[in-house]
């Protein structure tokens, strides 16, 4: 008897030493988490409004050694794309929406799944911290569509070569890369200007605005702008004009461009036939231009004002349209300010257009790290997780989920409220010259005719269309 009692005492030790002892890593979880660099290339917002996001995935990815880089708007493009050239880039980049397809021979496309190591803890009694290489789904395009607003999924699901040989094609849809935040055009208001002309409600429509518009500009004897109504009319000295008349072309039910990204506002879409008999982004144009136009009732704004956010705060102004991104700037140059923000105007009986702009994260082409960057994306847009980054930059959400809670906010409120029904429209290659295209198609618009209309739109729709890319 007490020979077996031994017996049994030994086994059960045996058992216990052998508790929480694991077996070692494999060669490949052993290379997965050695260390690794990633680099992140921003623009727009501090490294810090992406700390608590980065700490919280180091504490499942130590080995990652994450480097975020800030860069000034002006000369971020420029240091992106030579540093790309130069095989020198980042891993994970901003971009910017309308850059989409510019940059799209450059990117990694998200894959179905990424495999990574993970830290975790393991072992009943004695605990040890180990590597596991797990293989994590990304998302489907099913889920891109239901968590994400339309305009998202118009402009990050493309169709690209997922051929692993170079000779070869194989096109897919496949997403190529995602927000955290989608900015809205909306309507700055000084309600000082409008208290003094007893305007008692922020115009919800382009006629009331119109409307408000004659009640509070001023000029001097000599036909001078004292004070002007809205910030609308010209196309260098407002900020982001293109934005605004392209809103105005989609409001009015013009067709920005087909399925391959050619421009088509020029055009009368197939739904107007025979409804009306001129391309609606024509009564857009000749709109948008007729505040600058001296012989006109809402004449309002013209070149020799100063820079559309500069007026505003300054109080010359009465009406601004910009962006979530403008109120810090406001905020801080102008903290006595009476504003108000209030909802894009609307054409009164026509569906809501509001306009989107925003900025996207991708990943390079040429990254060494593919899989983790990608699961950064990933881990990046978790409700819990871009949320500390929206709390943070007070930007309006990219995820549906979270715009309903938004909506109260002071700040994103109003930007957050449109973004269902925003929109946006694939500009080519080259972006920027889509943009001076709009500007230089605004400035010949002041006071011309049809037929100088129809000429001036064609020339801009052929400037655009030359960045499109063809097979």
């Amino acid at each position: 008897m007490k020979l077996f009692l031994r017996a049994m005492a030994s086994l059960l030790l045996l058992s216990l030493v052998g508790v929480g002892c694991t077996k070692g890593p494999d060669a490949a979880t052993l290379a997965a988490s050695k260390r690794t660099d990633l680099r992140i290339w921003g623009v727009v917002d501090d490294a810090d409004v992406y700390n608590a996001i980065l700490t919280d995935f180091r504490l499942q990815h130590p080995f990652a050694n994450i480097e975020y880089r800030r860069f000034r708007l002006e000369e971020y493009e420029a240091q992106l794309l030579n540093a790309l050239a130069e095989d020198r880039g980042p891993d994970i980049f901003l971009i910017h929406n309308t850059w989409i397809g510019k940059y799209l021979p450059k990117l990694q496309p998200m894959p179905p799944s990424t495999k990574v190591a993970v830290q975790t803890v393991v072992g009943t009694f004695k605990k040890d911290t180990v590597y596991k290489l797990v293989t994590e789904p990304t998302f489907t395009q099913r889920q891109l569509k239901v968590e994400y607003p339309d305009v998202v999924v118009k402009d990050v699901l493309r169709s690209v070569n997922v051929s692993p040989t170079p000779d070869k094609r194989e096109i897919q849809p496949r997403v190529v890369a995602l927000p955290l935040s989608i900015d809205t055009l909306a309507l700055y208001v000084n309600k000082d200007i409008l208290n003094a002309a007893g305007i008692s409600t922020n115009p919800a429509t382009w006629d009331a605005l119109q409307s408000a518009v004659k009640k509070v500009v001023q000029q001097d004897a000599q036909g001078n702008l004292v004070q002007a109504g809205v910030a609308l009319g010209t196309g260098s000295n407002i900020e982001r004009a293109p934005d605004i008349l392209s809103v105005l072309m989609m409001q009015n039910g013009a067709d920005m461009s087909a399925d391959d990204g050619t421009p088509t506002f020029n055009r009368l879409p197939r739904k107007l036939e025979g409804l009306r008999d001129q391309p609606p982004a024509y009564q857009a144009l000749t709109f948008y231009s007729d505040f600058a136009n001296p012989s006109k009732e809402v004449y309002s704004w013209n070149a020799k004002q100063p820079n559309a956010l500069d007026a505003f705060i300054q109080g010359k102004v009465a009406f601004f349209f910009g962006y979530s991104y403008n109120l810090p700037i406001i905020k801080a140059r102008a903290p006595k300010l009476n504003l108000a923000i209030s909802k894009l105007p609307q054409i009164e009986g026509n569906p809501v257009v509001n306009f989107a702009n925003y900025w996207v994260w991708a990943v390079s082409k040429k990254s060494r790290s593919p899989d983790l960057a990608w699961n950064l994306i990933n881990f990046m847009r978790q409700p819990e997780e871009s949320k500390k980054y929206l709390d943070a930059a007070k930007r309006p959400a990219a995820l549906r989920s979270q715009l309903v809670a938004q909506m109260e906010s002071e700040d994103v409120g109003v930007f957050a409220a449109q973004v269902l029904t925003a929109q946006s429209w694939y500009r080519g290659v080259d972006p920027k010259t889509a943009d001076a295209s709009f500007i230089g198609l605004i400035d010949a618009a002041v006071g011309a005719d049809t037929e100088k209309l129809g000429q001036i739109m064609t020339n801009a729709v052929d400037k655009i269309a030359q960045t499109i890319p063809r097979e």
